[in-house]
């Protein structure tokens, strides 16, 4: 939508401009309008006419509020390199489309020369800066995204950091095996399709070799591609239940064995490439649904982290203090206003501790 026909709506959002909205002008808050002039300032405009601008992805706006400040204990959560480099993610919310990604990748890295590189995903909503310099400045280069009218935290501080979680790695495992299984089924029915072709002139021993062959590219596909099942079947059995994994480790190994057995007894079928297909497909299947369980994960830890606010605790001293929620340890006494969320995890000891509600 052009900037010049945004007249009853606002030019940043592009939401309408209702009620006494139109009182500020061309914006329907002061956080769009503040966000419209640092991007001006920023030499930027080209944005509006990048981003697909629709009712079902308008553009983000910052919030107006009072408390405590989201970005405190922001460079406990940078990370320096032995040389000095800096390395900072960040969750951001409000990422619907390109122009967001250039949008902020331009604005850090225009704004702030230090920064060696400034690189958002728009699957992981994941911003990742490296810089040279102080720590400190992870807080300069956070009010800066949150002044283009986006919110941000530290990636992964709402659960396990993407590095370290185990469900992505077994992800990464997943599609490991099944590019294995697809090069060792595609290859296999190369084989088999030799086999029944030829299956008139084709004598019993070339007919055995082929065979072999595909017993070479099958068995070891099938001892690396089957471990999920294999290994989901056999913690089953021991509890003495069943599922699913059960009946397809056990159709997987006879067939596998089976066709072994009438290789070396220069049968005329084996099923070298039912078993590996097989297998594939299935893999296909595990990795889909792990792609999508990975995604709900990646979405609840993007909420989370985006809804830790800082903690106000009473110190030693009596007066209070405000931290972050990594940086919080056990105190007697702590502090929240009326309708705020309380999120907290601790070892309650025998004595129950006094909470001060302020109100």
């Amino acid at each position: 939508m052009p900037l010049d026909s945004l007249t009853t709506h606002c030019r940043h959002c592009g939401q309408p401009l209702l009620g006494a909205a139109t009182e500020r002008g061309a914006f329907c808050c002061q956080g769009c309008a503040g966000a419209y002039t640092l991007i001006h300032d920023l030499g930027l405009d080209a944005y509006y006419d990048r981003r697909p601008l629709d009712a079902a992805a308008p553009a983000a706006t910052v919030e107006e509020g009072e408390g405590a400040d989201p970005l405190l204990g922001l460079p406990e959560a940078v990370a320096t390199a032995p040389d000095g480099t800096c390395l900072l993610r960040l969750s951001v919310d409000g990422l619907h489309c390109g122009a967001c990604l250039w949008l902020i990748e331009a604005a850090v890295t225009k704004h702030h020369p230090e920064v060696q590189s400034a690189r958002a995903n728009l699957t992981t909503r994941c911003l990742t800066l490296r810089w040279t310099g102080a720590p400190a400045k992870a807080v300069e280069y956070a009010r800066l995204v949150t002044g283009l009218g986006y919110r941000v935290a530290p990636f992964g501080a709402g659960g396990t950091a993407a590095g370290a979680d185990p469900a992505a790695a077994q992800e990464r495992a997943l599609l490991r095996r099944m590019a294995l299984a697809g090069f060792a089924a595609a290859n296999v029915m190369l084989l088999s399709v030799s086999v029944w072709s030829g299956a008139d002139a084709m004598g019993d021993a070339t007919r055995t070799l082929l065979h072999w062959v595909s017993a070479l590219i099958a068995l070891p596909t099938v001892a690396i591609a089957g471990q999920p099942f294999f290994q989901s079947a056999l913690a089953a059995l021991r509890a003495g239940r069943t599922n699913m994994d059960v009946p397809i480790s056990v159709g997987v190994l006879l067939t596998t064995g089976m066709s072994v057995v009438m290789t070396a007894h220069h049968g005329e079928h084996a099923y070298f490439d039912g078993a590996v297909m097989l297998l594939f497909f299935l893999l296909v299947g595990r990795y889909l649904d792990s792609r999508s369980r990975g995604r709900a994960r990646s979405a609840a830890a993007h909420l989370l982290a985006l809804n830790q606010a800082p903690v106000t605790v009473l110190g030693a001293d009596g007066l209070p203090q405000i931290l972050p929620p990594p940086a919080c340890r056990w105190a007697p006494r702590c502090w929240w206003r009326r309708g705020s969320a309380l999120a907290w995890t601790a070892r309650w000891p025998r004595a129950c501790p006094t909470w001060t509600p302020a109100w």
